[in-house]
């Protein structure tokens, strides 16, 4: 039987790298992130590589609340 806390435990790590998130764009899979990084930290975070798509943005506003959540969410880490 499996430790009914342990799927609510945050795990650490060192580093992180983020890449490819496309926040702006309607394929961004922004709910995703957001889980990730609350059961996920880290005493580095790296953010590479396409982390907001401004070029798809120029074509038509696409931010929803969740790209937002995602912002939030790392900037309240950088915090830390």
């Amino acid at each position: 039987m499996s430790d009914p806390t342990s799927e609510h435990a945050v795990k650490r790590y060192r580093t992180l790298f983020l890449s490819d998130l496309h926040l702006g764009a309607r394929g961004a899979q922004a709910e995703l992130l957001v889980d990730f990084l609350k059961h996920n930290d880290a005493d580095t975070f790296y953010l590479v590589g396409d982390i907001v798509d401004g070029w798809r943005l120029k074509n038509g506003w696409y931010w929803p609340q969740a790209h937002n959540d995602v912002v939030q969410k790392l900037l309240r880490k950088a915090r830390k």
